[in-house]
């Protein structure tokens, strides 16, 4: 077993926190890379990052709040050439499908002289019982922008599966893994299925991104709101209205269907005060 530790950027995160407990699993040693963790890492410090990366083998990296917030993709250049000094050997960059700006933080970790794995994520499911989304469900409505556009919405704990997949096992440099679920479903779709694993109706809410906007501004502020608004605006116009088969290929089976997660996530109480 190797003994250099496994940096994981992000490491409190949705995916973050996943792979990290992972690797602990696995017995692999793990730095775990967040503002207020032991190793601290800042996006916005970039005196952390040296120090975080130093004696590692691999990365993990996550950047927050998405690529697509300005300054992002400049500051994972400067990461990777950090990283290049440090002597790090693979890094696993998270970025998300259908993204301008995601397209061109994968463009920097390609040309950074890094082994490099890119795993390139649909929307999360666990954003609607782990983020901004959460608290619409509570109060019984999915108020979704886009219309009917369909979307194959992933499991995160597939993400994590194929990051740790790719930082642990042989065959995964060079390899590029777009992630989807396994099927094309309408926030209509969702929201029956959430219905049917939460107990009680869960009404679809068509809204407009300015709609949007204000929601997830209520929950998170206008910074966090920006970006996912941005995101939504660029992703949910059919571009992404396909599926993939990124998790068949890193893990030899088939993602998790969003009934699944629905059903895991109500028995493990994400949804508790609405019951």
């Amino acid at each position: 077993m190797h003994p250099d530790p496994i940096l994981v950027i992000g490491a409190t995160g949705k995916t973050g926190a996943r792979v990290a407990a992972r690797l602990d699993a696995k017995g692999r040693a793990v730095r775990r890379g967040s503002r207020l963790s032991a190793t601290p890492f800042d996006w916005d410090v970039p005196e952390t990052w040296a120090p975080a990366l130093e004696g590692a083998r691999a990365a993990y990296v996550t950047y927050f709040p998405d690529l697509a917030f300005p300054g992002a993709v400049d500051k994972l250049d400067t990461l990777c050439a950090t990283a290049k000094s440090a002597g790090l050997s693979h890094l696993v960059l998270l970025s998300g499908r259908g993204e301008h700006h995601a397209r061109l933080g994968e463009e920097v970790v390609r040309s950074s002289g890094i082994d490099f794995t890119i795993v390139r994520a649909a929307w999360f499911a666990q954003n609607f019982s782990e983020g901004y989304l959460r608290d619409p469900i509570l109060a019984g409505v999915l108020p979704m922008p886009g219309g009917d556009i369909v979307e194959p919405i992933i499991d995160i704990d597939d993400i994590a599966d194929v990051a740790v997949a790719a930082l642990t096992e042989e065959g995964h440099k060079g390899a590029l893994y777009e992630v989807t679920g396994p099927r094309l479903m309408s926030f209509a779709d969702m929201a029956a299925d959430l219905s049917s694993a939460i107990g009680r109706p869960i009404q679809h809410l068509p809204i407009s991104f300015e709609a949007f906007h204000a929601e997830i501004a209520r929950v998170g502020g206008d910074f966090v709101a920006d970006v996912f608004t941005a995101i939504a605006r660029e992703t949910l116009d059919g571009r992404n209205a396909h599926v993939t088969d990124g998790v068949e290929r890193a893990l030899g089976r088939p993602p998790r269907d969003f009934v699944d997660f629905a059903r895991a996530a109500a028995r493990a109480g994400a949804w508790r005060a609405a019951a």
